[in-house]
């Protein structure tokens, strides 16, 4: 969790040094952004995971950030989510985490809302193929649509730092498991990659167990909104769900801007769908 500017000074002469791998360029401001030097993407070098206990901070039952009340995952195991990455950089630099660990951008770091601290994921870039792994040592991204966010040298390797976000999954690790002896793949045998399509995004808005519930807030949306809404059926645990969602939205402004319409309507439970 970010903390706030008048302790931010006063731990920054402390925590400064302490937190880079790398010397710092630019001192952090009131506005966020990427240090003077730019770092090679093909030079950094992904998180290791190791097997660590759970941080003595940041991973309280749950917490409240703006009003909103969030919970903390108690393992990590079998996390799997679609959604919208982030990145932070100069203005935390420095800083302490949710965790109590100086932030450093040029460490394969990230934050999340609800994952134990610390646990290692691999984050794909859904839109350029690219592959991270990274150690979740803090708390956020709390913005509407965010699923996580990356140190400054996360997003430089993933290929997000440009536009600012990316559509990615996220996989928690498991470092016992993951190093696993595994027979060497066949080259004969080895199909040739497939070829990427550029994945379609929606705002979900609501779940009904009654188709009719559904089609009225479908209608209702679309007239409000002058986009295609859709239905999405699928079924849980041998329960049918009818989903109502908008899209597919063309990119991540669009979907923070249909967020703050959708926000005004009354609509509070929404959530990104990536396909």
């Amino acid at each position: 969790m970010r903390i706030s500017k008048p302790l931010a000074a006063a731990l920054l002469g402390t925590t400064l040094l302490a937190g880079c791998s790398v010397a710092p360029t630019l001192i952090p401001d009131a506005t966020d952004g990427a240090p003077i030097r730019p770092l090679d993407p093909d030079t950094i070098v992904d998180a290791v995971p190791r097997p660590e206990p759970l941080s003595r901070y940041g991973n309280p039952a749950s917490y409240e950030v703006f009003g909103t009340r969030y919970h903390v995952m108690p393992e990590s195991r079998g996390y799997r989510e679609k959604g919208i990455a982030s990145w932070y950089g100069t203005k935390f630099h420095g800083l302490y985490t949710s965790s109590r660990e100086p932030y450093d951008m040029y460490a394969m770091t990230a934050a999340h809302k609800s994952l134990p601290l610390p646990t290692y994921v691999r984050v794909n870039n859904l839109q350029n193929g690219r592959s991270v792994v990274v150690r979740v040592n803090d708390r956020g991204p709390f913005h509407n649509n965010r699923i996580i966010d990356l140190s400054y040298a996360a997003a430089t390797k993933l290929g997000i730092l440009g536009k600012g976000t990316g559509l990615v999954e996220v996989v928690a690790i498991d470092p016992r498991q993951m190093y696993a002896e595994k027979p060497a793949p066949d080259p004969a045998k080895q199909s040739p990659p497939p070829q990427r399509t550029a994945p379609d995004m929606f705002i979900q808005v609501g779940a009904f167990s009654n188709r009719d519930n559904a089609d009225r807030l479908r209608q209702r949306l679309q007239q409000k909104l002058e986009r295609p809404v859709r239905i999405h059926e699928s079924q849980n645990q041998g329960q049918e769900f009818f989903r109502v969602q908008v899209g597919p939205l063309a990119d991540v402004e669009q979907s923070d801007a249909i967020t703050r319409k959708l926000a005004r309507l009354g609509m509070d439970e929404m959530h990104i769908v990536i396909e």
